[in-house]
C-alpha cells in the first residue's frame, strides 16, 4: 500500500500530516509513505527529519495585492500551477499512491488535481474553522474534505463532503508526562517554564515584545523561558539581545530558531503564549496546557481570532489582541497566572475537555476506507 502526503509552508500544515502518517506507519510499518512538498519550503527539512522521504514541485503563493509587482507575481504563480501538475504526475506515475492526502499550503492544489485526474482518491483536511484559499479551490475536486472545527461543514457549497475529525497531532504528543519532560531538557522541576511560540517564520511584533519582556525577567528567577523566534526573526533577536542585554542567556532564557523538539518542549511547560492557528491548539488541546493566546491579525477572515475565543469562553485560555498590551503589562500578567495554581490547574482541564480526542486516529481509518 503506497500513501501520498501533500503539504507545505508552515508547520502548521505540514505537522498533522506527520501526524497521520507517524499513526499510519504504526499500523502499517510496510506501507509506502511519500510526501510531496513545494521547492525551497520547511516542509523539505521538517519531513525528512521524521524518517519520510519527500519529492518537490515547483509552485508559489497567490497574492491580493493589485500593484504592479502582485500582478506579475500571481502570472507566474498561474504558469507555475501547470508546471507544478505536470510535476505532480511524474511523481505519481513512479509512486503509484492508493490515495492521496492534503493538509494545506498551496502545493496541495496541483499535487491533488493531479492526483484526481489520475483516478487516485484524493482528501484535504482543513484545520480551521474557515477553509483557506486552497482548500475553497479544492473542495470541488477532492473526494473528501476533513475539517477540525464542528459546524464548519457550513463553510462548503452544497454537495461537497464534509467529514468533522478535529485536528491531529504528531503520535508524540501526550507520551511524556511533565517531570520526564524537565528532566530529558535538563529543567529545573520547580521552575516553571513559559513556552513563547509564534508560528515556524516567526513573528515580528512578537518577537520585539519578547525581547523587551526577557529584559525585564533577565536576573529574576519566576521563570524559565523557551522562545521560537522562527526563521525570519531570530538573527536579529539574537543579536538586539546581545547588544542591549548582554548575559541574558544565563537566566533560563532560552532562544531558539524553530523548537524541533515541541512535545517534550510542551510536555513540560507550565504556560504557553502562542497564536491561535488550529494545528497550534489541537496540540494544546492534546496535552491541556492552559494558554495566553495573541492571534494573529493578519491571517484570513480573523479565523484565529475565531478560533481563540472558543477556547477563552469554555475558560482554557486567557486572550490579547495585538495591541492592547505591553511587554511590561504581559509580564505582569503570565507571573500573575504562573502564581496562581489553581486558575492553571482550571484551564488545564477545560483544555484537555475542549480538545477532539481521536483525530489522528479518526484521519487514519477515513484514509485506510478510501484505500479500501
Amino acid at each position: 500500500m503506497n500513501l501520498l502526503f501533500t503539504c507545505g509552508g508552515t508547520a502548521g500544515h505540514i505537522n498533522p500530516a506527520l501526524g497521520v502518517a507517524g499513526r499510519l506507519r504504526e499500523l502499517m510499518p510496510e506501507c509506502g509513505i511519500l510526501f510531496v512538498g513545494a521547492r525551497g519550503m520547511m516542509e523539505t527539512e521538517l519531513v525528512p527529519r521524521e524518517g519520510y522521504d519527500i519529492e518537490t514541485v515547483t509552485i508559489t503563493n497567490l497574492r491580493r495585492s493589485l500593484s504592479p509587482r502582485g500582478i506579475i507575481h500571481n502570472i507566474k504563480t498561474v504558469k507555475n500551477v501547470f508546471a507544478a501538475t505536470s510535476q505532480a504526475k511524474k511523481v505519481i506515475e513512479r509512486f503509484r499512491p492508493d490515495v492521496a492526502v492534503g493538509t494545506g499550503g498551496y502545493v496541495c492544489y496541483p499535487v491533488l488535481r493531479a492526483a484526481h485526474s489520475m483516478g487516485v482518491p484524493t482528501m484535504v483536511h482543513e484545520s480551521n474553522a474557515v477553509p483557506g484559499l486552497t482548500t475553497r479551490m479544492l473542495a470541488g475536486v477532492v473526494d473528501c474534505v476533513m475539517v477540525g472545527f464542528d459546524g464548519a461543514w457550513e463553510n462548503y457549497k452544497r454537495g461537497t463532503k464534509v467529514i468533522f475529525t478535529g485536528t491531529p497531532v504528531r503520535t508524540q504528543f501526550g507520551r511524556m508526562d511533565k517531570a520526564e519532560a524537565k528532566r530529558r531538557l535538563g529543567l529545573a522541576p520547580d521552575r516553571p517554564l513559559l513556552l513563547s511560540v509564534w508560528g515556524s517564520l516567526g513573528a515580528e511584533h512578537m518577537n520585539r515584545t519578547m525581547a523587551e519582556l526577557i529584559k525585564i525577567a533577565a536576573g529574576r528567577a519566576d521563570f524559565a523561558l523557551i522562545h521560537s523566534a522562527g526563521k525570519h526573526g531570530y538573527e536579529s533577536m539574537k543579536a538586539g539581545l546581545d547588544t542591549e542585554c548582554p548575559g541574558w542567556e544565563k537566566h533560563s532564557m532560552d532562544v531558539r530558531e524553530y523548537i524541533y523538539d515541541m512535545p517534550a518542549v510542551m510536555a513540560a511547560s507550565d504556560l504557553i503564549i502562542c497564536r491561535s492557528g488550529a494545528s497550534t491548539l489541537g496540540e494544546l488541546t492534546a496535552l491541556g496546557r492552559p494558554a495566553i493566546l495573541i492571534p494573529s491579525p493578519n491571517v484570513t477572515g480573523n479565523h484565529q481570532e475565531k478560533n481563540a475565543r472558543v477556547l477563552e469562553r469554555c475558560g482554557a485560555a486567557k486572550v490579547l489582541l495585538e495591541g492592547e498590551f505591553t511587554a511590561q503589562s504581559l509580564y505582569d500578567e503570565i507571573c500573575r497566572l504562573l502564581g496562581d495554581s489553581g486558575s492553571l490547574a482550571r484551564m488545564s482541564e477545560a483544555m484537555l475537555a475542549a480538545g477532539q480526542s481521536g483525530a489522528t486516529e479518526k484521519i487514519a481509518s477515513l484514509i485506510l476506507d478510501y484505500v479500501k
